[in-house]
């Protein structure tokens, strides 16, 4: 694939633009999709897969540069992989506070050794708008759901989901450590390689 001096990124997510930008380098500049549109593409697709494919495309024809989107979510064992592709609105959209009561009130009477999760990342980059051949790259990052709220950084489903290698919540990761370490740090090492960059 040929090298680009700059994509833009399909999300108004200020963290993730922030964690993205800082995983590729001085590389590629990384823009949001934000400085060309306001609106939100509606996700679709039954995975997270294509979901990220049909951000990409969208912001891709917004923007007329090549687009990164992500997908990512958070997918709990004992919840059948819920809450998934609707990890961000499983509140009703009510915001990150909301969906880390609603979890923990649904996961109340689980027990520790049920409490198996996953932060999923699906990376999609097109060329263009209408690209055949999107590169997708995944990565899972394995864990538990706490009890309870741990930690001040990162945002989403951090301060809850729970790192046995770090023996603490990912909200407790300082934001270089969690950049080397998360789902989306998988993806994104993979799409690197892929880029030769």
């Amino acid at each position: 694939m040929m090298p680009f001096s700059e994509l833009v990124l399909a999300s108004h997510n200020a963290g993730k633009l922030k964690e993205l930008q800082a995983m590729l380098g001085d590389a590629v500049r990384v823009r949001s999709v934000a400085e060309f549109s306001t609106v939100e593409p509606e996700e679709t697709g039954l995975s997270f897969v294509e979901n990220a494919i049909l951000k990409a495309r969208n912001a891709a024809r917004l923007s007329g540069l090549p687009a990164l989107a992500d997908d990512s979510g958070l997918a709990v064992d004992a919840l059948g992989g819920a809450p998934g592709i609707y990890s961000a609105r499983y509140a009703d959209g009510q915001g990150d506070a909301a969906n880390n009561a609603k979890l923990l009130d649904v996961l109340r009477e689980v027990p520790d050794a049920e409490r198996g999760a996953q932060f999923v990342c699906a990376l999609a980059l097109v060329r263009h708008a209408d690209d055949p051949l999107p590169i997708i790259c995944e990565g899972l990052w394995h864990g538990r759901i706490l009890h309870a709220a741990r930690g001040e950084h990162g945002f989403g489903y951090d301060p809850l989901f729970w790192v046995p290698e770090c023996d603490c919540s990912s909200a407790e990761l300082p934001a270089a450590q969690k950049n080397q370490l998360s789902h989306r740090a998988r993806a994104m090492a993979l799409l690197k390689q892929r880029l030769g960059i």
